[in-house]
């Protein structure tokens, strides 16, 4: 049975659901209002706590928050949560075959033209649109509007964001406030490079080792070392900071007890 419950942890609420639970979630609400995913992994809750006044604004509007990372997982056991791991790019691996076999339309933002008709040719039944948004268009009201005016005219069962961490979730909230939207919204980042092989993923067993990031930063250490080298391993002072917090506020209530 699904169990539906939050839990909380360094600040951030995440659904307590499985794979299968969230791809049924998903096939089944797509005739519905505009409603989105996210998947926060380690460089989300750091820029969340750093200044993440849009990306919180983001999450508290999302209808499910997915935990992307392996490592929150293993922080959060150290403190007894059992936090499930539902990445984005499995997420999405394993709903463009579902989608397909249904014959669902897909509406894609942020990736490119080859990159779609690659994906529709590998999974052919899918309905795909598509549009590439400029650079730095989160910055630009004409240009958030025309995506969501594209979202909005498409009307697809499912739409894919693959335009980057914060812009993708201000977007997707963005789309949200639209009352003519419809469909579900996945923030994927470079989920759909992994579907169509132009980047490669981590082998199982380095996932299962959590060590996913570091196979990433050897594959392009000049994009991907400041984010992997300084800005993550902050999480691991977060952790500490929150624990020391908790164990501070339980021992008043404990001395209450006596």
């Amino acid at each position: 049975m699904m169990d539906r419950s939050r839990i909380w942890f360094l600040g951030q609420a995440f659904d307590r659901l499985t794979m299968p639970d969230v791809v049924a979630e998903i096939l089944g609400g797509t005739e519905r209002p505009f409603r989105f995913v996210v998947t926060p992994n380690v460089h989300h809750l750091v820029r969340l706590h750093d200044d993440g006044r849009e990306l919180r604004a983001s999450y508290d509007r999302a209808w499910r928050v997915l935990c992307d990372s392996r490592i929150l997982a293993r922080l959060a056991a150290l403190r007894g949560i059992d936090l499930p791991v539902v990445t984005g790019s499995d997420l999405t691996a394993a709903l463009v075959p579902a989608a397909a076999k249904r014959c669902l339309s897909i509406t894609v933002i942020g990736s490119t033209a080859e990159d779609c008709a690659k994906l529709a040719l590998l999974h052919p039944g899918l309905r795909i649109e598509f549009y590439a948004p400029p650079m730095g268009f989160i910055r630009s009201e004409t240009e958030i509007a025309r995506c969501v005016d594209f979202v909005v005219a498409k009307k697809s069962d499912i739409v894919f964001l693959a335009v980057g961490m914060p812009q993708q979730e201000i977007l997707a909230r963005r789309i949200a406030d639209n009352s003519e939207a419809r469909g579900v919204g996945l923030c994927i980042g470079a989920s759909i490079d992994f579907l169509t092989g132009k980047q490669q993923r981590a082998p199982q067993w380095v996932q299962k080792l959590s060590l996913e990031w570091l196979y990433r930063l050897l594959s392009d250490p000049r994009r991907l070392a400041r984010r992997y080298l300084i800005e993550c391993p902050r999480i691991f002072y977060l952790f500490a900071l929150d624990t020391l917090s908790g164990a501070q506020e339980e021992a008043p209530r404990a001395e209450v007890g006596r």
